[in-house]
């Protein structure tokens, strides 16, 4: 399997999960419309960088989907969804709806790249939970990928 598919910028592609997670807490946190906050970020300088069309993909994919995320998560954390700290809750989410809406992303690679946005923006033991969950929930999501 080729580890970098075709014409993809994997460093534009971690750029967007990094200011999707972002969006997302302020999404979480704001309860604004996520047009509104896509739009927001879509201005910002550091978005030049982004992969802008990965990361209005999974804004909105997540918007669309949240209810069946969060019940997918749900099962394997230790509260309700929307008690998880912010930052965690929203590298959760982006995660399961990579690992769920996005098979052409090796699940290894988004559980890496979860552990490295709530290392860098979660409390200091925040991405072991997450590490801990999206484990189990790739077990479930991409058992026959995870078996490889």
């Amino acid at each position: 399997m080729n580890p970098r598919p075709e014409g993809i910028d994997l460093a534009a592609r971690s750029r967007a999960r990094r200011r999707a997670l972002q969006a997302l807490y302020a999404w979480q946190i704001g309860g604004s419309r996520m047009h509104a906050v896509i739009e927001q970020f879509r201005h910002e300088q550091d978005m030049e960088v982004a992969d802008l069309e990965y990361f209005e993909d999974l804004l909105n994919g997540i918007e669309r989907h949240v209810a069946v995320i969060d019940e997918a998560i749900k099962p394997y954390v230790d509260r309700e969804v929307e008690q998880i700290d912010p930052i965690e809750r929203a590298a959760l989410r982006l995660a399961t709806y990579e690992l769920k809406y996005r098979p052409d992303v090796p699940y290894r690679v988004i559980i890496n790249e979860a552990i490295e946005v709530t290392k860098r923006f979660g409390a200091d033991h925040g991405h072991s939970y997450v590490n801990g969950v999206l484990d189990k929930l790739a077990g479930v999501l991409r058992s026959a990928e995870k078996r490889h």
